[in-house]
């Protein structure tokens, strides 16, 4: 699995498809969706990237699992369009979000991260000429990756700290510790980089 914990193994051909191939398609079919403006045709994306699922050997509820943290910001969006622009309106702007949200969704759940760095960093080459580092954008790439679920993990210990302790739940009791605790792993990791002269 990467670092975020999304890839799943499998020897399908989305699996076995270079991860620059993927991004590039997963760029084109962003630009197409986005101009779609009927509801037919984005219900018709959605089916195809419901199918993809299927292909990678993905069931429906990992699908359904991508677009659960899309459920309150799709449901307000629904409400605003259906009342500002009608429903036809509300679908094509749900629908692509949900469209974008899984193909996003499923270049992670078939591409390792390593395989997603390096294609970015072998994109970023033929802009050397331009002054673009890509063994540092991949390095940045690579490193905030990483920090996700470092801060999930430091949250997690936080929240276990206040419950053996038994307070009570707190936004502010929460936050301050977590946010002292990024910031120190934050410290470390940057002289870790000085130390392996990445230092500017």
């Amino acid at each position: 699995m990467t670092a975020l914990g999304l890839y799943r193994p499998g020897t399908s051909p989305l699996h076995r498809a270079p991860g620059g191939l993927k991004l590039l398609l997963l760029l084109l079919a962003g630009v197409g969706v986005v101009l779609l403006h009927r509801p037919w045709p984005v219900l018709a994306a959605l089916v195809a990237v419901v199918l993809c699922y299927a292909v990678a050997g993905l069931s429906p509820r990992v699908a359904l699992a991508q677009l659960r943290p899309l459920a309150w910001v799709g449901a307000v969006t629904a409400l605003f369009q259906l009342v500002v622009a009608g429903w036809e309106r509300a679908v094509v702007v749900v629908g692509v979000l949900a469209v974008l949200v899984l193909l996003a969704a499923l270049v992670t759940l078939t591409t390792r991260t390593t395989e997603l760095v390096d294609a970015v960093v072998a994109g970023c080459r033929p802009l050397r000429p331009l002054g673009v580092d890509a063994e540092r954008v991949g390095l940045v790439l690579a490193l905030g990756v990483r920090c996700v679920p470092v801060v999930v993990a430091l949250a997690g210990e936080v929240r276990d700290a206040q419950r053996a302790r038994g307070l009570a739940a707190s936004p502010r009791a929460f936050a301050v510790p977590l946010i002292v605790r990024s910031l120190r792993h934050a410290d470390a990791l940057g002289d870790a980089l000085a130390a392996r002269g990445v230092d500017d």
